[in-house]
């Protein structure tokens, strides 16, 4: 239950003065609503942070007052001129004044009766907005604000920006986070007292209340204290969460696994190429962890043609030596069917028995296959989202490895899991997406994790170039060359198809251009195509029956031609650095030369520079990770909006790495000294929880 004192916040906005179901339904647009949550709460509210603030501290008389600046005055209404009937154009006006000089106040399409009871004539009023000079005449049109004497203190002097959504004003927006901001009642503080002094932070509702009621413009800007103090907070509750789900994982009994060795030393025998000093590494800590009698979770992190599947593959043979069933699996189809033809000569070779099991699999086809798995008789099932459903049943599902972990969900991950019985199976995930050290603690703090830092032998460099759009023609002269000597080339487009709102290049139109060219040599791939389409499509390059094959951005992950030598990449500019990086790893598996060339419009702003400049610089695919990070920020760099990864709602500040950092140091010290969150501190630790919505890690201490 969560504690009396967080209920208001987790009430509905309705619960607010002036909010009713019409205003309740424009601010679940508006507010960045968690994962799950369906309605707007007051806590959503104290969450919605200011963009900017508008400074009305400024209370000139009316002859001083600067055109072009927001100012406060206080007038006295002399007279109101109503627009001639049925004369829209012409503005409603009141004059006013002070002692110093006239004010006129200008209304378009107005309402004369709501103005005359605003502004009746013979009162004081303030009046707030931006004044501006009309011939000798000072104006204001449409005042943000005006109230009477006895209402002052309504008139907000520092006023924060915030973002809405059509249909709700500013100011009912202003009004109900205060609202909110002056609900967040005064909590046991959570945070070391030394830590706090040290970084001259506050507690946490006047730190809220600072950056919705600011008392100095500065404080609404994330590297105020009051705004550093709550990001630190949504970073420590993010590692303390991580830190309780790793632990509870790792208490619980799991299945030691003992492989003898004798299948693994034939996939060794099979391999074309020795295994890396690094995949060495993996292999020895996979096997450590199978072995231990806690639950197995780990992460492999390899850059694109690393090795990972070998590593899978060869992990998975342990559960098999010892008797057991292992599971694979992949986000798409195209990329299951590129870890079984990876797989499957090497598994021949050691007898083990593989199957596929996608959403193409049905039928009679299908119960063969899910009586086989039941029985024991496929040794390493390999699959897509197919694996989650309830009629795929192992006989002794003891090892699983998912791959590209962040396209699925933590919750996805324990299904797969729990497939596997007593104790669950034990739990490989892997990237080829390399994850800068911020991203790991925050997205995947709950994993051991093991890197793949090389390639191969026999990988070659890949020359990579930024070629303006202007020389595509001496592209085109270039590719037919290579083509004469052998060469296969994958030709990206960000597109499908073109459109009047966008230059950029489609990829149905950039493969009629190319066959005009090339003629029946040049495909076409993209995710709209039936998947028995894309499977043909991809066979016919393989075989090189095709020589380049144009495609969206499907080719990104798994697809493995070793023969294809040239990347070329269509608007390069558009793309992320990690997907530059991801795109690029389809070329240079063979013995071929290969290139990437980025083909990108003119004028470049400075962030595509950079980009591009990295990927002409290295192929270092951690080194490209961070850089993406510094350019791109952390819920993009994972498609954490796509995934169901955290997205923070205010911890995306000035200094987070060295915050985060600190918030992981202190959780796992925190863990360390009181497990159970038992002492004054941790009970305080424990509201944090609730506040930011770390529901499993409270679910685990209310199980525990």
């Amino acid at each position: 239950m969560r504690p009396n004192e967080l209920i208001p916040l987790f009430a509905p906005v309705e619960t607010l003065k002036g909010i009713g179901p019409r205003l309740a339904v424009l601010m679940k647009k508006a507010l960045r609503l968690p994962p799950g949550v369906r309605d707007a709460r007051v806590l959503d509210l104290v969450w919605h942070m200011p963009t900017g603030v508008v400074d009305r501290r400024a209370e000139p008389s009316v002859a001083e007052a600067i055109p072009g600046t927001i100012v406060t005055l206080k007038v006295r209404v002399l007279k109101h001129k109503a627009p001639p009937r049925g004369n829209a154009k012409v503005p409603y006006k009141i004059a006013t004044e002070d002692d110093t000089g006239r004010l006129d106040l200008i209304f378009f399409r107005a309402e004369p009766s709501f103005i005359e009871r605003q502004l009746p004539i013979g009162e004081i009023r303030y009046v707030s907005g931006r004044a501006e000079k009309y011939g000798d005449t000072l104006q204001m049109a449409h005042p943000d604000y005006i109230v009477d004497e006895d209402h002052r203190a309504d008139l907000p002097l520092l006023e924060p920006v915030y973002p809405l959504t059509a249909g709700l004003s500013a100011k009912v927006i202003l009004k109900s986070v205060r609202q909110a901001a002056c609900l967040v009642p005064t909590f046991p503080e959570w945070q070391d007292p030394a830590w706090l002094k040290a970084r001259g932070w506050d507690g946490f509702a006047p730190s809220v209340q600072r950056i919705h009621l600011p008392a100095d413009s500065s404080d609404v800007s994330p590297s105020s204290p009051a705004w550093q103090r709550l990001a630190y907070d949504e970073l420590l509750a993010n590692q303390l969460a991580l830190g309780i789900v790793r632990q509870s994982f790792k208490a619980q009994r799991g299945r030691p696994v003992r492989g003898d060795g004798r299948i693994r030393s034939k996939l060794i025998n099979a391999l074309p190429f020795a295994l890396t000093n690094s995949q060495k590494t993996a292999l020895s800590e996979i096997a450590a962890d199978m072995n231990a009698p806690k639950r197995m979770l780990r992460l492999l992190q390899g850059d694109v043609g690393s090795g990972k599947t070998i590593v899978a593959l060869m992990a998975m043979a342990i559960a098999v030596e010892d008797g057991a069933q292992s599971a694979l699996m992949a986000p798409t189809e195209v990329l299951a069917r590129q870890h079984l033809e990876t797989i499957a000569p090497l598994a021949d070779a050691a007898g083990l028995r593989i199957a596929l099991l996608t959403g193409r699999e049905k039928g009679k086809p299908r119960e063969h296959l899910l009586d086989a798995l039941r029985n024991g008789d496929i040794d390493i099932l390999i699959g897509t989202h197919a694996l989650f459903q309830d009629d795929v049943i192992f006989r002794d599902l003891a090892f699983a490895v998912i791959d590209e972990q962040h396209r699925f969900g933590v919750h996805q991950r324990l299904a797969l899991q729990m497939k596997g019985g007593e104790g669950g199976a034990n739990m490989l995930v892997m990237t080829a997406t390399p994850i800068p050290r911020t991203l790991l603690m925050t997205h995947y703090g709950d994993l051991d994790v093991s890197k793949l830092t090389e390639k191969p032998a026999g990988r070659k460099p890949i020359v990579t170039k930024a070629v303006p759009t202007d020389a595509m023609e001496k592209l085109i002269d270039r590719i037919r060359v290579q083509l004469a000597e052998g060469a296969q080339v994958y030709w990206v487009c960000p597109l499908i198809e073109s459109s009047e709102i966008t230059e950029l290049a489609a990829a149905e139109e950039r493969h009629a251009h190319l066959q005009q060219i090339f003629g029946a040599r040049v495909g076409l791939l993209h995710g709209a195509m039936a998947a028995a389409a894309k499977d043909a499509t991809m066979e016919a390059f393989a075989k090189n029956q095709l020589q380049i094959l144009v495609a969206t951005t499907v080719i990104e992950v798994g697809v493995n031609v070793p023969n294809a030598n040239i990347m070329v990449i269509e608007h390069a500019e558009r793309f992320g650095l990690a997907q530059l990086h991801q795109l690029r790893g389809r070329v240079g598996r063979g013995s071929r030369e290969s290139f990437c060339m980025l083909l990108y419009a003119q004028p470049l702003g400075e962030t595509a520079k950079e980009r591009l400049a990295m990927m002409e610089t290295t192929e270092d695919g951690f080194a490209i990770a961070e850089k993406d990070l510094e350019l791109r920020g952390g819920g993009e760099v994972l498609g954490a909006r796509q995934s169901g990864l955290p997205e923070f709602r205010i911890a995306d500040v000035p200094g987070f790495p060295m915050l985060l950092a600190a918030a992981r140091d202190d959780a796992t010290m925190i863990l360390e000294r009181d497990p159970a969150l038992a002492s004054p501190r941790g009970r305080a630790l424990r509201t944090l929880l609730y506040l930011f919505e770390c529901d499993e890690a409270v679910r685990l201490f209310r199980a525990a």
